[in-house]
């Protein structure tokens, strides 16, 4: 008879020890909220340009040495030799304004763009090996209404490959020139930062 009173003692005990076990489970488990970045909805570019303003400022060095890479912050050799800041604001001016026609949103917008950084091939590195073209700049675009900062200023880094050789030289000869890539290149790469969602803020 104690025999059984001591096996339902014990099973009472496992019970409840059981019992207990599972409500620890389920107040330590995490409170589903779902996915709350999964419900902030991107807001879309729709912009019209008005205006471009490209800056180059004259504190970046410029280097004309034929050397392979020059240390420095502007190497340009598609315009003949000259002022390579005005140079390299002609060209950004160029691409922008092709790029605006292609641009007819909802918000009128000034972009300011700023150059960090133009490092594009020398003559020996063009006729030999090839390279490429590294360009950076920071972009800030303004409602052309209010004045009020709708992006940026942000960093934008691109690059173009820049053909060696051989295929430089027939580049030169069929009109695809340095200034003529570089320009195309530029306006398609505007055009890209101009257009589709703007990333939230903290994103990558």
């Amino acid at each position: 008879m104690k025999i059984l009173r001591s096996i339902a003692v014990l099973g009472l005990a496992l019970g409840v020890a059981g019992c207990a076990n599972v409500d620890t489970v389920t107040r330590n488990a995490p409170l589903d909220l779902g996915n709350p970045a999964a419900t902030v909805t991107q807001a879309t570019r729709s912009y019209t340009v008005t205006d471009v303003r490209a800056v180059v400022p004259q504190s970046l060095r410029v280097s004309e040495a034929n050397g392979y890479y020059p240390i420095t912050d502007i190497v340009w050799r598609g315009d003949p030799l000259g002022d390579r800041h005005t140079q390299l604001e002609a060209i950004f001016e160029e691409a922008a304004s092709r790029g605006a026609e292609k641009l007819t949103g909802d918000v009128p917008v000034v972009v300011d763009i700023e150059l960090i950084r133009f490092h594009g091939v020398t003559e020996r590195t063009r006729y030999s090996i090839g390279g490429v073209y590294n360009i950076i700049f920071t972009m800030t675009v303004r409602n052309a209404t209010t004045g009020e900062i709708v992006e940026g200023p942000r960093r934008v880094e691109a690059d173009l490959a820049a053909p060696g050789g051989l295929a430089a030289i027939h580049e030169d000869q069929t009109g695809q020139t340095e200034k003529v890539r570089v320009t195309d290149f530029l306006t398609m790469t505007l055009v890209k930062e101009l257009t589709g969602a703007i990333p939230r803020a903290g994103a990558v």
